[in-house]
């Protein structure tokens, strides 16, 4: 029973991902956008915290970031980075699991439609 409990624990651990972890990756989006960061990030926070409540927005040095993570289980599922540039945002989107498009359509979604 200890040994299953552990081996549990384990993946569990493994399966955690952190935002850092998700700059490593390709991003699954990238685009531009006319609208300065602020804008856009507000345009597409709402959509976030409708599909996933714990959905958080934070200003960088060069933009905003969001972040929908599962907290139960320590896992950032999706990180959107937009940077100012001299037309307005760079968007980069990153998501943990690209090829699983299943209940994000409202993620990527948002991410369009607020270009």
């Amino acid at each position: 029973m200890r040994i299953l409990i552990g081996a549990v624990g384990l993946a569990l651990l493994a399966g955690c991902t952190t935002p850092g972890d998700l700059l490593k990756s390709s991003p699954t989006i990238v685009a531009e956008t006319t609208k300065a960061p602020k804008a856009y990030a507000l345009c597409v926070l709402p959509e976030w915290q409708e599909h996933q409540a714990g959905a958080t927005m934070s200003e960088t040095l060069t933009g905003y970031r969001l972040i929908s993570s599962a907290e139960s289980i320590g896992q950032t599922n999706e990180l959107l980075e937009i940077k100012q540039t001299a037309h307005g945002s760079e968007v980069r989107l990153y998501q943990r699991m690209p090829g699983i498009t299943m209940g994000r359509s409202k993620i990527t979604s948002s991410v369009k439609n607020c270009l």
